[in-house]
């Protein structure tokens, strides 16, 4: 169940909350990891304009979250996120589906 899955990623008070996150483009052609303290405001940078912008996620308009993990410790995370960045396109959309088979935006839910 879908809001069970953000629950379990609910910050425990005293704790540290990292994540990896996978965004996309419209057309779900070009996929964007990268690593986070902070999903919700890391997901609204990604989304908004920025004129003459050079970053990968504005220049390919990857703004909606489709993925992510979470960690508590930062080592362990920005472990995954060169992990993930090192595997095929078809492993990674094999990620994505094992919690998102429909690729679902999920920017408003978080």
């Amino acid at each position: 169940h879908l809001n069970s899955y953000f629950y379990s990623m609910i910050k425990t008070i005293g704790t540290h909350n990292y994540f990896v996150y996978i965004l996309t483009n419209r057309l779900k052609s070009v996929l964007y990891i990268g690593v986070t303290n902070n999903l919700k405001n890391r997901v609204y940078y990604h989304s908004k304009f920025v004129p003459n912008s050079k970053h990968f996620t504005h220049k390919y308009n990857c703004k909606y979250l489709v993925y992510f993990e979470s960690y508590q410790n930062i080592n362990v995370a920005i472990n995954r996120e060169k992990q993930l960045k090192k595997w095929s396109r078809n492993k990674k959309e094999c990620l994505i589906n094992s919690t998102n088979s429909n690729w679902n935006f999920w920017n408003d839910l978080i």
